[in-house]
């Protein structure tokens, strides 16, 4: 059976790919705990040195699976309570990782996709990369990824982005903060694989510790990650999420976009 995630590991780097391109890479539950359970093993490997995060095709992630956000719609708040924890466990696996992590992005990179961008330490996306939060427009909000996205390009920018939906280009992403380099597509690899050298010049239980003194100082506390978990839920089975997902699956505009 074909796997929603690939890994590879060779001379203590690890690459974890998002592996299903005819999907553009989108997530559901499965894909969640196939990542989970990949950073959990690999987090015991005290000889790893780093890990890239990256994506087969044309697109890095298209968020949400379609299949999957119609399922939960369907379910009741304390099922999309459990669901939207173990999202929130992926986003803080990944940011609390312990050793240096880099995210390589291509294409659309849309939703909960940002929220595994902000949560690496280092992102490099392609010129042709583009990204937007729309959660709004199904009702919704981008609740367990906003810690780190709040965290990587700042409350402000947040509230547009989030209250907007737009979507924004590589070079804007790189000015608010979600990505350190954007380079050509065809530089990509190259740039991915230099800064690698250069993390790798690093000590390697120096890059360990200098991971842990950023997280003691900026860590998002579980009170955060439970809160998030739960607005996520209670707008699912909101009469407004209800009506944004449907709204969004029937492939017309939701009742609140005529006045009504």
């Amino acid at each position: 059976m074909k796997h929603a995630t690939e890994l590879t590991i060779e001379d203590n780097i690890a690459r974890l790919r998002l592996n299903q391109p005819d999907k553009h890479n989108a997530f559901d539950d499965a894909v969640i705990q196939e990542l989970l359970a990949h950073l959990q093993s690999l987090g015991e490997r005290n000889k790893l040195r780093a890990l890239v995060l990256e994506a087969a095709g044309k697109h890095f992630c298209a968020g949400a699976d379609l299949a999957w956000m119609k399922r939960m719609a369907g379910l009741n708040r304390e099922q999309n309570l459990r669901d939207a924890a173990e999202l929130a466990r992926l986003m803080a696996t990944l940011n609390d990782f312990p050793v240096p992590t880099l995210c390589r992005i291509q294409g659309a990179a849309y939703g909960g996709a940002i929220g595994l961008i902000a949560c690496c330490d280092i992102a490099i996306a392609s010129e042709d990369a583009r990204f937007c939060l729309s959660e709004v427009k199904l009702g919704l909000a981008p609740a367990t990824i906003a810690p780190y996205v709040v965290a990587a390009m700042g409350a402000r920018r947040c509230r547009q982005l989030f209250l907007t939906a737009e979507v924004f280009d590589a070079e804007k992403a790189h000015q608010y903060g979600l990505l350190h380099t954007v380079v050509p597509s065809e530089q990509l690899d190259q740039a991915i694989e230099s800064t690698l050298t250069q993390v790798l010049q690093g000590g390697p239980q120096a890059s360990r510790a200098a991971k842990q003194l950023v997280k003691r100082i900026t860590d998002v506390s579980d009170d955060v990650a439970d809160w998030t978990s739960a607005l996520i839920a209670a707008l699912r089975v909101s009469e407004e999420g209800q009506e944004g997902l449907s709204a969004f699956f029937d492939k017309r505009k939701p009742r609140w976009t005529k006045g009504d």
